[in-house]
């Protein structure tokens, strides 16, 4: 991980040179700590996965369970408060070790004590004898390679690399993403983008590559620690880390009292609702029910002018909503879409299928009006020095 910004020590000053000390160490145990964390998860995730295959090898009563083990596993282990155990996680972490599986042979005892993370090494009695003591030829290959992958890419890296079908081709996103920098979302912009196919194809392949690499988002810290692997690990809430501004928390803050005291009928459900649609997460900022209308309200909030992005995006969850949280007497769920910027406010509603008529009334009656919002915007932007 690189470390940015690391001011040099000033010559001839006592105390700036005690200042530029104290901020070296901080950079230097926050970057140690975030790469822990990192190896720990990843370590997790990986252990996990190879009990899972254990089991399903050489468990005793394996047959007992067959196509229903994740259910019934994930259902247990939900029961003891563990993160991220779904079904759908648990496939993850076993497709994990069967791809990587000589991970922890290249992880050498001596490789954990010299980075600190000793507290792994216990667990090594849980692998069999043939990974603790051999070392097979194409383990030795990627003994150099492998401590990479966990020290430099966050779970979340693998994850996108584990569904790579071909061996060559992952090793090659493996290399880029590393010596790049690359963040998650990077990675699979180059993988959408067919960049090793492009590779293969191209005769001048060291000149795509720097030209890959100069356009590259790369990885911060700060978005290691966001990770929503990484925050649910450490018993994060997503609010805690997932706003995108001060300027959106201050006003999601402002707008949750609003609605609820001026929108009759509002009632708080969550903010920073997580979705997971396909393998992608997603949050909804603001999500209420409505008690008279009988319906989910979803709040999207964005500090730039309106685009269609923005209305693709909210059109999303509330079909997510409309297929996955409407319950038997629910009517279908409501999207607002509030964007602000240069003395606009742009207020979009009912992005679900109202329908019914009575319905639409009772709405228009029950919910803020426009006008509300849009003073509402100007005035809270105002207050918190947003020229809006």
């Amino acid at each position: 991980m690189k470390t940015q910004g690391t001011p040099k020590p000033a010559e001839g000053s006592d105390f700036e040179s005690l200042v530029v000390t104290i901020v070296q160490i901080h950079q230097q145990a926050h970057d140690f700590a975030t790469k822990a964390v990192n190896v720990g998860l990843t370590l997790r995730n990986w252990f996990i996965g190879h009990r899972i295959v254990e089991f399903e090898q050489n468990g005793a009563d394996r047959a007992a369970y067959g196509e229903s083990l994740m259910d019934a596993l994930s259902q247990r282990l939900a029961a003891h408060s563990l993160p991220r155990v779904t079904p759908r996680e648990l496939r993850r972490y076993r497709q994990f070790y069967q791809v990587y599986p000589q991970i922890w042979q290249s992880v050498t005892p001596k490789s954990l004590e010299a980075s600190g993370f000793t507290a792994m090494l216990p667990l090594a009695h849980l692998l069999p004898s043939s990974i603790r003591e051999s070392v097979t030829p194409e383990s030795q290959i990627a003994e150099s390679a492998t401590p990479q992958l966990i020290h430099c890419l966050s779970f979340t890296h693998l994850s996108e690399l584990i569904q790579l079908p071909d061996d060559t081709q992952r090793r090659f996103y493996e290399i880029e993403c590393i010596r790049g920098n690359w963040s998650v979302r990077e990675l699979r912009r180059q993988i959408d983008s067919l960049y090793y196919e492009r590779s293969g194809l191209s005769k001048k392949k060291s000149k795509l590559s720097a030209a890959t690499h100069a356009e590259a988002e790369t990885l911060q810290p700060a978005q290691i620690i966001r990770d929503p692997y990484i925050f649910e690990f450490l018993g994060l809430r997503s609010r805690d880390v997932m706003a995108e501004s001060d300027l959106e928390d201050a006003l999601l803050d402002r707008l949750q009292d609003f609605l609820l005291e001026m929108g009759h009928g509002f009632c708080f459900e969550a903010r920073q609702k997580r979705l997971l649609i396909g393998d992608e997460y997603f949050f909804v900022d603001l999500v209420f029910y409505h008690r008279v209308l009988k319906c989910h309200i979803l709040v999207e909030l964005k500090t730039t002018a309106f685009s269609h992005e923005h209305l693709g995006q909210l059109n999303t969850y509330v079909a997510y909503y409309k297929k996955h949280e409407m319950t038997p007497g629910d009517q279908p769920p409501v999207g607002i879409l509030l964007c602000t910027r240069k003395n606009q406010a742009l207020v979009e509603f009912a992005l679900g299928d109202l329908s019914n008529k009575l319905f639409v009334s009772r709405y228009a009656v029950e919910m803020p009006k426009k006008q509300e919002m849009e003073a509402f915007l100007k005035q809270i932007g105002k207050e918190i020095g947003h020229e809006g």
